[in-house]
Order: C-alpha cells, then structure tokens, then sequence
C-alpha cells in the first residue's frame, strides 16, 4: 500500500515537473528574462565607467593644467557628461540603436523611434552576444556613458581657452551629427561598419578616434594657447593626474569586460587584456624616454598607462593576452613620437594631448586589432578571414571615422562660432578660466 502511494506520489510530481518545465519554456521563448548576474555586471560595468568620468578624467585632464585653470577643466568636464546624458535619453539612444530600422541608405548611418525612451519599461530587454539578454535600461545607461565620456575627452585638446558656454552647445550639436551616427555605424545591427565585418570591442573608432580627431580640429580653430610653445606650461599636480590615471584603470575594466554585455569568457578575456596591454604601455613609454635621454617620468608613466588602455580598447575581446601586450608596446611608441616629435614639429596646441593620445593610439588599435585577432597571435580569430581582408575592413573605418569626425566637428564648430564665439578673452585666459568663467579658485594662496 505504503509503495502505491509513493508511486503514486512520484507519477504526479513527474507529471507536475514535467508540467512546469513546459510552462517555463514557454513562458522563456515568450518572454525572455534577464540573467540576474549578467545584469548586476553590467550594472557594475556602468557606473566603472562613470568612475573614468568623475572623478578620473577629471582628476587627470586637471592635474595637467596650471593651477588657475584646474576648476574650469573640471567642470567643463562633469557639465559636458551631464548633458550628454540628458541628450542620451531624449534622442540620442533612438539615432544610435533605435527599435526602428531605416530602409536604404539611411539605416546605416542612423535608426529611429524610441525618441525619450518611449516604449521602454523595466520589463524591456536588450540582446547581447549569444542567447542572452539584459535589461534595455542597463544597455541604455551603458551605452549612455559611452557618449558623455566620448564628448569629456575632446575637452583635453581645448583647455585652458575654450569658453564654457560654447562647450554647452558645441556638444549636443557634435553629439548629434559626429557621435551617434558613428556609434550606429560601428555597433548596431545596419550600421555601415558593423556590416562591413569591422572590429570594435569597446571604442577605437567611437569613442578615442572620434574624440582625438574633433579635438585636434577644434584646437586649430581655437589657436595657441598664449605663450604656447615658448613659455614653459607644466602639469601643476601630477599627484592629481596620478590619482586620475589610477582612476581611469579601474573604471576601464568596465568600459572593456562590460563590453562583452555579460559575465562570461570574453569579458575575462577582455579583462586580462586590459591589465597587460596597460602594463606594458606604460613600461614601453618610460623605456623609451630613457632611451631618448630622459629620466622616466611619472608624466611618461601616466601617458604610457593611457595610451595602452587607448589601444587595447577596440583589441580587449579580439585579441589574447601576449597580442594585447604587444598593441601596448607599439601604441606607446607611436604616441610618444607624435606627442613629443610631430606636434613640435607642426606647432598645434593639443592642450593635454587628447589627438596625441586618444586619436592616435585609438587608431594604432583599430588597425592593429586586424593582427592580433589572428589566430597565430593567441586571437580568438577562426582564420577564416585573412589577415590582410581584415586590415582592409579595419583601415576603411579608421578613414570613415576620421572624416565624418572632421566635417562634423567642423560644422559644429562654425556654427558655435557664429553663436557665442570659442575663445575666451585674453583678460580670461591670462588670469585663469577658473576666476574668469565660473568665479572660483581651485586653490587658496
């Protein structure tokens, strides 16, 4: 009797199981649910990121100005990130990665719809890599840091004579036709890039050539700082820019691994990446001062960890470890000679070397992801498309970039020029855009 009922039992729980697994599939295939642990990365991922605006960039771009222009570069920087954000969630997300696909022409430059978020709740969800989603307001604040730390590096070319108000309306113009239509072309599904097979894990084209590029152009069109080249102008706080670039490193793990859109093998992978390329660029740059006849400098330090992070980033899941390591060894050195040789030798002012830095190391990473994505370098690469095929994919977008990054500066430029004007006055500029643009000093004498 005791064993029928216990069949019996064991039947109707079989039955029951058996039940529920089929409502849950259904229900799954329905509407499919977020991974809590992909979601709390990327979460995690989001406010790291936030981390390299506030206080890292901030603290970095600051500490290498003089000291009465320390409080303006800050602002410049944490009221250029706001904005973005805001400009984000009103119609930046819908031109980037909108629900609505263009026909033609027009779908790969730019999507639609979803203007404010309209038709996204907490119960939207956004697809990653595999067969997974987040949550689409996770992917939207992700993607939203993207854009307002994209817009704060350019502001490393203007210090120290860029007029403030002229930063509030340059960036939701520039937002507008150089940032989304560039994001949409590299990373959604349409985008002119994304289906010409580019490579872009983080940002080398978006984010670092786009900002280094329209902050070269920009500082052309604002002109020498006074008694640039010839007065002396160094940095007032390293300890600052090396809190900064502390800051900045840690907050890139997840701009990298948070690339990845879950917590899984390729945000491992981007992970490491970021922690030897980092090492070895910063390394490469103080070896190299040595060997030019310098002391390695905490500055050359600095710029080496930057650079390397710059580098790795279009890299950080398209390449192994030792391939990462060697993108941070060549990066370094091709920015220290544009930084210390080439901008000598034109004479632009790119203030802190955002173009120096960002542009070209971004642009050493865009095209060396086509070498180290190979499988005989450690990539994850499967060899079914050659080497010198993806060098063509990745050297078209690095020109794609470049260009749209330059008219589109251009035409925001001109047009805040006619506005409000660029440069501060010269009174400004000779006391300091702390005192003269927001009335406060970083300091008490």
């Amino acid at each position: 009797m005791i064993r029928k009922m216990l069949c019996g039992a064991g039947a109707a729980a079989g039955s029951l199981l058996l039940t529920t697994t089929a409502f849950a599939q259904d229900v799954a295939a329905a509407d499919p649910v977020p991974n809590p642990g992909n979601n709390a990365w990327m979460m995690t991922s989001t406010l790291l990121v936030l981390l390299m605006i506030l206080p890292g960039l901030a603290l970095f771009y600051g500490g290498l100005t003089r000291s009465k222009n320390m409080l303006s570069t800050m602002t410049q920087i944490g009221a250029t990130a706001s904005l973005a954000m805001l400009v984000w969630v009103m119609w930046g997300y819908s031109l980037a990665f909108g629900d609505t696909s263009y026909e033609g022409t027009l779908g790969l430059f730019i999507s639609g719809g979803s203007y404010f978020l309209s038709g996204t709740d907490a119960s939207s969800v956004a697809p990653t890599f595999t067969d997974e989603v987040i949550s689409k307001y996770v992917f939207i604040s992700f993607q939203m840091t993207f854009a307002a730390i994209t817009a704060s590096l350019i502001l490393g070319a203007t210090a120290e004579r860029l007029k403030f108000n002229a930063v509030m309306l340059f960036v939701p113009i520039w937002l507008t036709i150089v940032y989304f239509p560039i994001a949409h072309m590299v990373w959604a599904g349409g985008g002119l890039l994304f289906e010409d097979g580019a490579l872009d894990f983080a940002g080398g084209t978006v984010v670092h050539i786009n900002a280094g590029v329209s902050g070269l152009i920009l500082a052309y069109l604002l002109g020498k700082r006074r008694g640039f080249p010839s007065e002396p102008m160094p940095p007032h706080s390293m300890t600052l820019t090396m809190v900064g670039t502390g800051l900045l490193w840690v907050g890139w793990f997840g701009f990298n691994a948070g690339s990845a859109l879950e917590a899984d093998g390729s945000a491992g992978l981007a992970m490491i990446n970021t922690f030897v390329a980092t090492a070895a660029g910063a390394l490469a740059w103080m070896v190299i001062e040595r060997l030019a006849g310098h002391k390695g400098s905490a500055l050359g330090f600095c710029s080496g960890v930057i650079a390397g992070l710059v580098a790795v980033t279009p890299a950080a899941g398209n390449s192994g470890p030792f391939g990462a390591i060697l993108l941070g060894i060549v990066a370094s050195a091709v920015c220290y000679f544009f930084v210390a040789k080439v901008k000598v030798k034109f004479g632009y002012d790119d203030s802190l070397d955002a173009f120096g830095i960002h542009g070209v190391g971004g642009i050493v990473g865009a095209i060396g992801t086509a070498v180290v994505y190979q499988p005989f370098l450690g990539g994850p690469g499967d060899g079914s498309v050659s080497v010198f095929d993806q060098l063509g994919v990745q050297v078209f977008s690095v020109v794609v970039t470049i260009v749209w990054a330059t008219v589109g500066t251009l035409i925001a430029a001109f047009i805040v020029k006619a506005l409000v004007g660029l440069r501060v006055s010269e009174e400004i500029e000779l006391s300091g855009l702390d005192i003269g643009e927001h009335g406060e000093r970083a300091y008490n004498d």
